[in-house]
């Protein structure tokens, strides 16, 4: 969908190939921060001037999200703040919102233009491009285009997409409506990109994607994500064990077989970190949600045979409460599941209905409230659970910090954990790995020192 309202009246509508200053703001998940990234790139290669102030744009391109209402209502907020901020700027949308609400949202003021699903590819053309071209029957393409290959990125973990699309169809999800059916990269291809963002001197990169699970299934010859992994430590471990990682973004828990325990157990390059889509700890529940494929009773053996491997690993889950139908039977599974898992975190939604999934019409919907109140009983125990990681974490001899800031010099260790380092320190750059060793928990984070030092 690619819809255009009124024609923007506040500034001169550029010629193709005039060079422009341009904000970018994204909003949602780490795919859509990748994407954001390849947008840079592009259009600085165009010899576009990227701006760190909206106020100081000519143009301005969000990124939007569309999992939940909030998103979509958070949107719209950033829209009207920017639009207040720098109201001579034209206003670009692209994202999951511009394909399920383009109507919508080219109604909104400042808005020149809303690019979806079919017109993905128009977006590397540039700016200027945007705003100026009328017809775009020559951009729309029935598979659309995947925003894809980095040089750098403007974070010091970098991410890595492997995977767009989904073409699973949970009743509850809106993500195939907004990015269509699966598409998986190259092996060769990741690969590549890899390389080059180690060249660039980052340490940590994070493999996602929007349904990992579907990762090569449409690939020639077939393969699925934990040949890929192989694949990368095969072709990475001999130079980058010990001096780079990679960390894996959210899995599905069916991919918890055989195979990814040999793969994980064999691994000299993952961090011990496992975030699954788990939804739910009922059966019943799942099967509703169309995830009958997943069993969350086979998640508590596999984590205990993994610890055989990794004796202290991070555990996240994704929650969803309150789903149509959910009885107070069902989510005391979901809680007794949780309270047997060896948590760290947990990242927990209140069920909120999408139109145009089969979920938002079902009968038996869960009252808002109880809703909100079951969430707060799973994030009181999953903050319990974090605590006492914590205390596992703090029994550690040394911890390995990917350097996110110096002031104070912070970032987080191979189990996802936020460190500090409480002594400053000369030469520590943004992207390194740094060896320290835990000295105390504080709110949010485990106040460390650099290893080999003693603690007063």
């Amino acid at each position: 969908m690619s819809c255009r309202n009124k024609p923007y009246t506040h500034v001169r509508i550029p010629r193709i190939f005039d060079r422009m200053k341009f904000y970018l703001s994204t909003l949602g998940c780490k795919v859509n921060q990748y994407e954001t990234q390849v947008i840079r790139e592009a259009w600085e290669k165009l010899g576009h001037c990227g701006v760190t102030e909206a106020g100081r744009a000519e143009v301005i391109l969000v990124h939007g999200c569309a999992v939940t209402q909030r998103a979509l209502a958070d949107l719209r907020k950033c829209v009207a703040a920017l639009h207040r901020a720098t109201p001579d700027a034209p206003i670009l949308i692209t994202g999951c919102p511009a394909q399920t609400h383009g109507p919508e949202l080219a109604g909104l003021t400042g808005v020149a233009r809303v690019i979806g699903l079919a017109n993905r590819g128009l977006i590397l053309a540039g700016p200027d491009v945007l705003l100026a071209k009328q017809d775009e029957k020559a951009w729309t393409s029935p598979r659309p285009a995947v925003l894809e290959g980095l040089g750098d990125f403007n974070r010091a973990r970098a991410q890595v997409k492997i995977q767009d699309g989904c073409s699973h169809g949970c009743t509850y999800c809106i993500v195939p409506l907004a990015r269509g059916r699966h598409q998986s990269r190259a092996p060769r291809s990741v690969v590549e990109e890899i390389r080059r963002l180690l060249a660039a001197g980052f340490r940590e990169l994070s493999l996602i994607g929007i349904n990992l699970r579907q990762y090569g299934r449409d690939l020639d010859p077939g393969m699925d994500f934990w040949d890929l992994i192989r694949l990368l430590e095969q072709t990475f471990t001999p130079e980058w064990a010990g001096r780079a990682r990679f960390r894996m973004s959210s899995l599905d828990p069916a991919m918890l077989d055989a195979k990814a325990l040999d793969t994980l157990a064999g691994s000299r390059m993952l961090c011990p970190h496992l975030h699954l889509s788990l939804q739910s700890g009922s059966r019943d529940v799942l099967q509703r949600m169309g995830r009958g494929h997943c069993d969350p009773g086979d998640v508590a053996p596999f984590c205990q045979e993994l610890a055989q491997t990794w004796p202290l690993f991070a555990l996240g889950v994704d929650l969803l409460t309150g789903f149509p139908g959910e009885r107070d039977a069902h989510f005391q599974e979901t809680v007794e599941l949780c309270s047997a898992l060896p948590l760290s975190y947990a990242h927990v939604f209140p069920y909120s209905p999408r139109p145009g999934t089969p979920a938002s019409g079902w009968p038996h919907q869960v009252p808002e409230g109880l809703r909100r109140k079951r969430a707060k009983v799973l994030r009181a125990l999953a903050q319990r659970k974090k605590n006492d990681f914590f205390q596992k974490v703090m029994h550690c001899h040394a911890l390995n910090m990917v350097v996110e800031g110096r002031e104070p010099l912070q970032g987080k260790c191979q189990f996802y954990v936020a460190c500090q380092v409480r002594v400053p320190l000369r030469g520590v750059e943004p992207r390194s790995l740094l060896c320290v060793r835990p000295v105390s928990i504080v709110p949010g984070k485990i106040m460390c020192e650099p290893a080999g030092v003693s603690s007063d």
